[in-house]
This record gives structure tokens, sequence and C-alpha cells, in this order.
């Protein structure tokens, strides 16, 4: 039995396929497109998992898709009318959900099929319940407690519920216009940062700033004794205007959701260019930590009502790895699953496990251990991508690849590390990564100066060897997905200081041999030269999506300044 698991209309569309319990492959259609967060029919994404799976669309039996039109659609329709919503927004809101209702259309269409001729079985699973599918199957709890919470989606924000063996209970959920994501966001706008996506500037902008405004904010978002939220309504603009998406070229983009209001009550807003003041800093790290008292009291109080000891968590506002790493010591739960791509794009994944084990009712799929599912290509492909640039190469392998990468960057030098199948997920996970020595203080002007270009405040994040986790970090724990950041030991921040933000933390990824044998063994390499098993790991890509095949890291190696990159066994040097 084939599945495909399909994300669209939405941000990060996506596709998935499983053949039986078998997950086969899993891609964002950005990956493809080269736009971010790309929206819309994900017909490359698709086209890569049928390849994968040597099918074509005529062999899946079911097509799950991560959206239901017809859920809260009442809700949908009264809000409009009670708030009077001004007939664009109604009529952009009625095209998107016309589009995601005709899924079948599309597929007949890309496909050149006749009407009625699809075999697939089209089903449809409400976002958050893809969400608490994405989390809970692919973990290796028999029970757990799970919550979904993000912006929107399918009208509502927020659902808690938990999943024992391959059914999920819904317990609750928070709905329009009411949205923790939406609260971040609002203030992620307000403190200039416009383009979607761009919360997580906010998050690393938090350090350097002190949590003053937690009581003024806690007159946005309200925190509710039977343990949900609400927010202000004062402060937004989506409830009477509601969520103005736009899908132009497949580029998310959210009109300004903050009001008068809120200006008023917390200042000018900031330019995009103006520069951060210390108040922007402050005001940044009371909307961090009050985001996080949100998760800790619904968290809590989900506890408290099931008893569980597991929780699992995804969707966007689970992207947030700061709160994430604080999650068990301010929680009574004692395990914490978080899935490599808890965004929107892993509801692709999602929608297809609901189907397989909440509808089908099969058997729970072996544990997702690793978000390697992406595109792939062997040592021929990429030299004949080298060689028809032209470019000088020569092939290494085992130890004798792990000492001249090694070297490069004991040398200051900074490589372009594309291995395997590309990770599925916003996190590059050592397939698609630009590497450093985490041991200069001078790594991060080094990186920005060289590709990244970057603001400042954006912290580099440590890759490091799973059996050295309690040496470096006050917590221990497998990180495999980079989901959680941790206090470094306060000896260990001299040692590393090019992955130690500015609070003392950093965002962890931890290699484990059995799961990551190529990237261990390089690291390995790493430490047995320098004593410190940990190398810095930023995503391969220069203000784009992670690169996804040789010709796009050779040409991201060729427009920056980039010491080194190895594809596979073959490596490009500048020196």
């Amino acid at each position: 039995m084939y599945i495909l698991g399909v994300n669209a209309y939405h941000a990060d569309a996506s596709a998935c396929i499983y053949h039986n319990d078998q997950l086969i492959a899993a891609s964002e259609e950005e990956r493809f497109r080269r736009i971010k967060h790309w929206a819309g029919f994900p017909t490359l994404a698709i086209e890569f998992c049928l390849k994968e799976a040597g099918i074509s669309i005529q062999d899946i039996d079911y097509i799950a898709i991560s959206r239901d039109p017809k859920a809260n659609f009442g809700k949908k329709v009264l809000t409009a009318i009670k708030n009077r919503l001004s007939l664009k927004n109604m009529l952009n809101w009625a095209k998107n959900l016309k589009k995601a209702a005709n899924i079948e259309d599309e597929i007949l269409t890309h496909f050149k099929l006749d009407k009625g001729s699809l075999k697939a079985q089209i089903v449809n699973v409400e976002h958050h319940r893809s969400h608490l599918a994405s989390a809970f199957f692919a973990s290796d709890f028999e029970e757990a407690a799970i919550l979904s919470i993000d912006g929107f989606g399918d009208y509502s924000s927020t659902m808690v519920a938990t999943g024992k063996g391959n059914q999920i209970k819904v317990l609750e959920t928070v709905s329009y216009p009411h949205s923790a994501g939406v609260f971040y966001t609002t203030f992620t706008q307000y403190l200039g940062f416009p383009h979607f996506g761009d919360e997580y500037k906010v998050m690393g902008l938090a350090p350097y700033g002190e949590a003053k405004y937690v009581d003024q904010l806690k007159d946005v978002l309200i925190f509710k004794d039977d343990g949900l939220f609400e927010l202000n309504l004062a402060y937004f603009n989506h409830p009477k205007k509601g969520v103005q998406m736009v899908w132009e070229d497949g580029i998310p983009h959210m009109d300004s959701l903050y009001t008068p209001y809120l200006i008023e009550k917390f200042g000018p807003i900031r330019g995009k260019d103006e520069p951060l003041s210390q108040y922007h800093k402050d005001l940044a790290a009371s909307v961090q930590r009050i985001t996080e008292a949100l998760i800790f009291h619904i968290l809590n109080h989900l506890q408290k009502k099931t008893g569980l000891k597991n929780i699992c968590i995804a969707g966007g506002v689970a992207q947030n790895s700061v709160a994430n790493g604080k999650i068990i010591t301010n929680t009574k739960f004692e395990k914490l699953y978080i899935p490599p791509a808890g965004h929107d794009a892993g509801t692709c994944l999602g929608a297809a496990l609901w189907v397989y084990n909440q509808v089908l009712k099969n058997p729970r799929i072996p544990t997702t251990n690793h978000g390697y599912l992406g595109s792939q290509f062997t040592n021929e492909e990429i030299i004949v991508c080298l060689e028809k640039e032209g470019i000088a190469f020569e092939k290494l392998e085992g130890e004798a690849l792990f000492n001249k990468v090694s070297n490069c960057l004991i040398n200051s030098g900074v490589v372009g590390w594309f291995q395997g199948r590309a990770e599925f997920g916003p996190r590059a996970l050592g397939h698609r990564s630009i590497i450093a020595d985490p041991r200069r203080a001078d790594a991060k002007e080094i990186l920005n100066a060289k590709i990244k270009r970057r603001e400042s405040f954006r912290p580099f994040a440590p890759s490091i060897l799973k059996e050295y986790v309690a040496e470096y970090f006050e917590l221990v724990d497998d990180v495999p997905f980079m989901e959680k950041v941790f206090p470094i030991k306060k000896e260990k921040h001299a040692i590393i200081p090019a992955v130690t933000h500015v609070d003392g933390t950093g965002r962890l990824q931890t290699v484990d041999k059995a799961v990551e044998p190529k990237y261990y063994g390089l690291i390995e390499n790493f430490r047995k030269k320098t004593g410190v098993p940990i190398l810095l790991n930023t995503s391969f890509n220069e203000n784009e999506p992670i690169v996804n095949t040789p010709q796009e890291a050779l040409a991201c190696y060729l427009r920056t300044k980039m010491d080194m990159l190895v594809m596979g066994d073959i490596v490009v040097s500048r020196r």
C-alpha cells in the first residue's frame, strides 16, 4: 500500500510517500522552486517522491491532504459575517479554500488523467490533527500527551490530545481569532522583521535583552484557568480584517497584524532598517519569556489532566528551540519528542500517518530518528556536474577525506558539506551544511563575511558527538533534529565561543554514529586533533532555501568565499 502525503496551498508546501510502514521520501517544494516557504500545489515534491518510490501516481492507494476545507466551516462563515470582513479578504479566503477542496482536479490536470480515472482515494485531514499525528505516530511512545500549536490551520491555532497505540483522541482546541503563533508573529512584525518566517530572529535577539515587559504583555496574551489562553483582540487586526495571506507565485506574505492600539501601548514600530535599540531587545526577551510561560502553562495543565509522562509537540510554535529546551525542567513531563519537521511542511507526514494509523488502524511505523529523506546524488553525478563547469577536484574516502576537511577547518577554513539525502525540515543536520571550527571566537564574523551575511545577533549551532553531551552541556538528551537549546557549561564557553550564544546556550544537534556515520566520522577526526567533539554547523545556503543539488551547492560555493566544497567523496578546494 502506498500513501502520498501532501501539504498544499499553505506555507511550506511539501510531499512525502510511505510504502506500508516505511517512509520512502519527503521534501519541501521550496527545495525545487528555490523560493523560501513556497506555498501552492507541490508538484515537484510529489514527482520527486514518486520517482524515489519507483511508481506512478496511479500506483498510489491514498492521497492524504493536510487540509480539511470542511473543518470548522460554520465558524468561519459566522466570523466573517460577524466581523464584516472585507469583500477582498472573503474572496481571497474563498479562493484558497476552493483550491484546497479541489486537489483531485490539480492531480488530474498535472498528470494528464481523465476525470474519474484517479485510483487513489483522497482523504482530507484537518491541519492540527496532521500536526498531532506527525509527532505522536513517529515517536517511540506507546502512550503520550500531544500538543499542536502554531498560527492558524483550518481555523484552529492550538490542539491538545492524547495518543495511545494507533489512535489519537483530541481533548481541547483553541480557535480563531486566538493564537500564540499570531501573538509571536505580530511582535515579530512590530520589531521590524516583516518577512514570513522571521520569528526565529526574535528568538535569536531575545538573549540580548531583559524580560522587562512581561507584565505589560500579560494584557496582550491572557492565560486562562483551564490551561488554555486567549488574545486581547484590541491589539490585533485579524479579528476584523482576517489573516490576509498572499500566495502570489508561491511566496507567502502576511499583512501587518498589529493595530494602532498596540503602537499606542508599546511605542512606534521599528523600521526593518532601523538600528535595534535596547528597548527592542528587551521587548524581544519579554515576548520570548511569556511565550515560554504559555507553553509551560498549557503543558502543566495537560499533564495534570492526563497523568502522562511523555509529551509530543508539533506546529510552528514548536520550532521555538529555546522554549523546547526548557520543557522538561519546567513541567512534570519526563520525555519529549519533536519531529524533524515540526512546522507546516511536516503536516504531509502527519496526514499520511493519520490515514495509516488513525483511519486504517494499522500498527505503528518504526520510530523516525533522522530527517534524511530528500534528494541524493552519486559521486559519478557530482563529477559530471563539476566537469561540465571545468572545476578541478580530487576524490578522497574515509580518513583521508576526514583529514583533508578537518585540516581545512583547523586552519580557519569554511567548508560546504554536501552528503547523502537532503534533510526534510528547516534544519541542516550534516547533509546540507556549512561547517567551521567552533573554537574560533571570530568564526561567526568569518562566516557572515564569507557567506551568510546575516544579522550579528543570530547564533550558529553546535553538532556534537552523542557521547560527549554531558561534558559540554548542563542538560543531557538526544537532540537529533537541532530542536532544543541547552545551557553550555560555563567552563566550556571559552573553548567553543563560536557556538555559545550570548546567554551561554547552544542549539545542539547530537550526532549518533549508528544514524549518521560519515558526519560522525568527520567530527571524531576533528576531536582527535583538537580535543573538541564539536563542529559549528549552519545551513548550506546564502539567503535562499538550503541547497538541494550539486549544481546549487557549486553555485553557492563559487559566488561566496567558502574555502572548500565536499560533495560525497569529491573535494573542491580554493587553496
